[in-house]
């Protein structure tokens, strides 16, 4: 975690993780409610103005994610995603 604090992140790396994680969220059957208070909870991680542009951004792609489109990996790749966001 700490050597992701030191790169640059882009914007695709971003929007490709959303991605994931929504299609991930779907699959489990978690709605879109539950994902955004999972991003708005408290944390050391995010301050409280990067939670909120977060939540907002899963919102805005939560309509538009194929989850056909995105294949997911194996159940250890789920659930090192879903430890990210709170879900494991």
């Amino acid at each position: 975690m700490a050597a992701l604090s030191q790169q640059p992140v882009s914007e695709e790396v971003v929007a490709a993780a959303i991605a994931g994680v929504i299609a991930i969220c779907r699959a489990q059957g978690h709605s879109l409610a539950q994902v955004q208070e999972w991003v708005l909870a408290e944390d050391d991680l995010l301050d409280c103005q990067t939670r909120q542009w977060l939540s907002e951004a899963v919102e805005l792609a939560w309509s538009t994610v194929d989850v056909v489109a995105v294949t997911a990996g194996g159940e250890g790749d789920r659930e090192g995603i879903g430890s990210v966001i709170g879900l494991g």
